[in-house]
C-alpha cells in the first residue's frame, strides 16, 4: 500500500480500462482499530501489509457500488461492515451497522450523507478533521482538477449539486481522497471551491 499525505493514512488501487482512471481503497491506522473505506481486492503484498499495520476493525461502504471486496475482507479479518442507512433495505451485502449523518461517529470522524448521487445517501468523510473522503459523486478525472459524476448517472442534478456544496463548506480541508481518481493533497479547499465554480 502507498503512504499518502499523512503517516496514518494509506491506499491501494486498480485501473479502470474503461474510465482510464484509478479506482482506491483507503486505510486510516488507529490506536482504536484500524478503518478501511471501499475496499478492493488485496494483493498478498498489501495483505501482508495491511496486516502488519494493526488490527483491522471497521471496513466503511460509501455506496451500494463501492462494495467491492468488503465481504472477503471481512472473512479474512474479522472487521464489521458498515453501510449507508439510506440503502439499509436494498444493500447488496449484510452489514453488521448502517451509517448515518453525524460528527465523530467513530473518534476523528464524521459522516455526511449526500443527495442526487446516482445511490441515495451516498456517504462522505472527514478524518482528523482534515481529510475528505469521497466515494462517487466527487471524483477526479485529471490531476488537481474535481469533477462531478456525469449528469446521467445522478438521481438529481440539484441536489448532487447542494450535497457538493455542503462538502465545500467544511472548514479546515487540506486533502481530498476520491473513490475514482486522483487524490488531492494541497489547497483542497481551493480545489473544492473551483469545482463549485464550474
Amino acid at each position: 500500500m502507498k503512504t499518502l499525505h499523512k503517516p496514518n493514512l494509506y491506499c491501494w488501487s486498480q485501473f479502470d480500462e474503461q474510465r482510464n482512471i484509478d479506482f482506491h481503497s483507503y486505510l486510516w491506522v488507529r490506536t482504536q482499530g484500524n478503518i478501511v473505506f471501499d475496499p478492493l481486492p488485496l494483493s498478498a503484498h498489501d495483505k501482508q501489509h495491511l496486516k502488519d499495520l494493526g488490527k483491522l476493525t471497521h471496513i466503511i461502504i460509501t455506496n451500494s457500488d463501492h462494495v467491492r471486496d468488503a465481504e472477503s475482507l471481512a472473512l479474512d479479518t474479522g472487521a464489521l461492515i458498515y453501510g449507508p442507512s439510506a440503502e439499509k433495505d436494498n444493500f447488496p451485502i449484510a452489514c453488521a451497522h448502517w451509517l448515518s449523518e453525524g460528527k465523530n461517529v467513530e473518534e476523528g470522524l464524521d459522516v455526511y450523507c449526500l443527495e442526487g448521487s446516482k445511490t441515495p445517501g451516498e456517504l462522505a468523510f472527514v478524518v482528523e478533521g482534515d481529510t475528505l473522503i469521497t466515494g462517487d459523486l466527487i471524483r477526479a478525472h485529471a490531476g488537481g482538477a474535481l469533477c462531478m459524476l456525469p449528469a446521467a448517472k445522478l438521481q438529481d442534478v440539484e441536489q448532487a449539486k447542494s450535497s457538493v456544496k455542503r462538502l465545500a463548506a467544511i472548514t479546515g480541508i487540506k486533502a481530498i481522497l476520491p473513490g475514482d481518481g486522483w487524490p488531492v493533497f494541497r489547497e483542497a479547499e481551493v480545489v473544492l471551491t473551483e469545482l463549485i465554480a464550474k
